[in-house]
């Protein structure tokens, strides 16, 4: 347990670290994408307040004592993630959710046991498969949500005289 001694670091660093990647993603992408990205960030922020109520997940670390525990991953990796996978496969419905599916994984398998030796957080009540099957379940809430978006769009455009 060498690392829980930077796990505060480790955490602001998991936050403010993707938003470097922001100016890559474009302009038109971030307006695009982000009203999806904040829906299933409030979302996951929802996901994350029963979890701690249901005692699914445990943070040990937090920022701040009156930030909450999930803040930091939501609106850093989750949140820009997000927008990455919908600029690389939206309006392919298998890439999206094979993507979806191969970083969720890795999250899982790979990053929640980073989480917990570096004693910021870990699964309690919860095993991994069935944390798996809450990302695949958001990755469908967010192409829906992203789908209807640009379909509602779409039909302002077509029909600017007639309010949907």
């Amino acid at each position: 347990m060498q690392y829980m001694k930077y796990s505060k670091s480790l955490l602001l660093m998991m936050m403010i670290l993707p938003w470097f990647t922001v100016p890559l993603l474009g302009k038109n992408t971030f307006k695009r994408f982000s009203p999806a990205g904040l829906f299933i960030s409030f979302i996951v922020a929802i996901v994350h307040f029963i979890a701690k109520k249901r005692k699914w997940w445990w943070w040990y670390e937090t920022l701040h004592p009156k930030v909450s525990w999930g803040f930091p991953l939501i609106l850093g990796p989750y949140f820009i993630g997000t927008l990455w996978i919908l600029k690389w496969t939206y309006g392919s419905f298998v890439k999206y959710m094979t993507l979806n599916l191969i970083v969720n994984s890795m999250f899982t398998y790979i990053l929640v046991d980073l989480l917990k030796k570096t004693g910021i957080a870990s699964l309690v009540r919860l095993k991994k498969i069935q944390l798996l099957f809450i990302f695949i379940v958001d990755a469908l809430l967010l192409y829906s949500f992203q789908f209807l978006k640009e379909k509602i769009q779409l039909q302002r455009k077509q029909n600017p005289t007639n309010e949907i």
